[in-house]
């Protein structure tokens, strides 16, 4: 199914979360980019948030877990992720 949908690209700087979880039905997940038709799961649109990879397995399903650490990374390599905040 995701190879027909349509996605809007969204930029991030580096250090900021690139990966964008449905807030609806918190199943779907994808990196540096949102599905123009609405979340593929549940059909919500407008309800995807950035989340790093940290924060997402603080909170998130397995299956969430899976599919963002499956995400191609973006272009910008992110490799403060895993550094203490303070």
């Amino acid at each position: 199914m995701t190879e027909s949908l349509s996605f809007w690209p969204v930029e991030s700087q580096e250090g900021e979360p690139d990966l964008f979880v449905c807030l609806t039905c918190f199943e779907e997940v994808f990196r540096a980019k949102v599905p123009v038709e609405g979340c593929p799961g549940c059909g919500a649109i407008g309800a995807f948030e950035p989340f790093t990879i940290a924060a997402i397995k603080d909170w998130g399903s397995e299956a969430l877990i899976k599919k963002a650490e499956q995400e191609p990374a973006s272009a910008v390599q992110d490799t403060s992720s895993d550094q203490p905040v303070g």
